[in-house]
């Protein structure tokens, strides 16, 4: 059943960067309904880079949480969910409700920004 389930995500990905002819920042708009742009200026805003290497992002120098470069790419986020761009949303909003000893700190990111964000990272490949 996993296999199917990783196999069915492998087509689904394929064919959104096959019909988004292949750019990144499509690929992710589409695949997480985010704003790539908008997701950029909310890291920004909510001070992303204090604690993460964010590719992209002035400033994004922090070495507290684990760098950003490659995320799109992971299999896990912060190691305990599967990387999806649902999974990546709820990550954003509210880091301990998947993880209550994460030292990841709810930033108080609203949803529209969460799905922004998450566009923008899965720009990073």
């Amino acid at each position: 059943m996993r296999s199917k389930v990783l196999l069915a995500s492998a087509i689904l990905f394929l064919l959104t960067f096959i019909s988004c002819g292949g750019n990144p920042e499509a690929v992710a708009q589409t695949t997480t309904g985010g704003d790539v742009g908008r997701g950029s200026a909310a890291i920004s805003r909510y001070g992303c880079g204090s604690c993460h290497i964010i590719p992209g992002i002035s400033g994004a120098t922090g070495l507290v949480g684990a760098p950003l470069s490659g995320i799109a790419n992971r299999i896990y986020i912060a190691g305990v969910l599967r990387n999806t761009p649902d999974n990546m949303i709820r990550w954003i909003e509210d880091p301990h409700a998947v993880d209550d000893k994460t030292v990841m700190p709810n930033l108080g990111v609203t949803h529209q920004d969460a799905i922004d964000i998450a566009g923008y990272l899965y720009t990073l490949k």
